[in-house]
């Protein structure tokens, strides 16, 4: 039972980092979409694919805000299953 229980935080934990990582990327990309010249165009690589399209700026923005949102309460949500199976 604790071999298991052991996989399962392993899990959690690698998760965790990833995130974490992913977290730090996402801010990386958000500030540097807020620096950006209005005139400045922003292109979006489409998933599996080596092709980029134009994109809107402000609404790479918002989604961009958006995903880093999902992120960080998918992180809490880990820390606080973690907290949890701790005790």
């Amino acid at each position: 039972m604790e071999a298991v229980s052991n996989k399962v935080a392993d899990r959690v934990g690698a998760r965790r980092e990833e995130l974490s990582k992913q977290i730090q990327e996402q801010s990386v990309v958000i500030d540097e979409l807020s620096n950006l010249k209005k005139n400045r165009r922003v292109y979006k690589q489409q998933p599996n694919s080596n092709i980029f399209f134009l994109a809107d700026q402000t609404q790479t923005l918002n989604e961009c805000k958006c995903a880093l949102d999902e992120m960080k309460k998918e992180y809490q949500n880990l820390e606080n299953a973690e907290k949890v199976t701790n005790n």
